[in-house]
């Protein structure tokens, strides 16, 4: 037992706590005495031999479960449909969630119909938005053509300076050199 508990790494005594036992089985004395010092495993509820890494089953002998596996499924489920059905309960719970029911189906509606109206004063503001850049741009699209009406007027009037200086110019200076000889 000392040997089994290093082998193990316990810290404790599992075979006075029911953890471990000894076994006269003559397999398992065997299987122990071939490899002396090793931990030696074999998967729960089966009869494989033992070796030094257990796998899980992957078939059970009976085709029904372990019994581990029946531990750790609990009790079974009690049979609901032998208890007496109380139909003015069933009733008033059937009435209940309807009125649930219809006041969330109501509150939604509401909440909607919030959203809805959102929508529309977003579009509102969108729409007015819209339409005074709009106005603006038709507004500024009309100053920049009087401007640049403006502009060519001016043009001309510059070339027409322009024609006018230069035949002046052409006189005087013709009037310079008959003055000068």
């Amino acid at each position: 037992m000392k040997a089994a508990l290093e082998a193990w790494g316990a810290d404790s005594n599992l075979f006075h706590q029911g953890a471990a036992k000894e076994s006269d089985d003559p397999d398992v004395i065997a299987a122990a005495m071939a490899k002396p010092g090793v931990v030696l495993r074999r998967p729960v509820g089966t009869d494989r031999p033992f070796s030094e890494h257990a796998e899980l089953p992957t078939y059970l002998r009976d085709g029904g479960p372990t019994k581990v596996a029946r531990k750790l499924k609990g009790p079974k489920a009690k049979n609901l449909s032998s208890r007496p059905v109380d139909k003015a309960a069933e009733r008033k719970a059937a009435l209940a969630f309807e009125k649930e029911q219809k006041r969330r189906q109501l509150e939604q509606a509401k909440e909607e119909a919030a959203r809805q109206k959102d929508r529309e004063r977003r579009q509102q503001a969108v729409d007015k938005a819209q339409a005074a850049l709009d106005k603006a741009e038709q507004e500024h699209a009309k100053r920049a053509a009087a401007i640049e009406a403006e502009l060519e007027a001016i043009e001309e009037r510059s070339q027409a300076e322009q024609a006018r200086w230069h035949k002046e110019k052409e006189q005087l200076e013709a009037t310079l050199r008959r003055a000068r000889g």
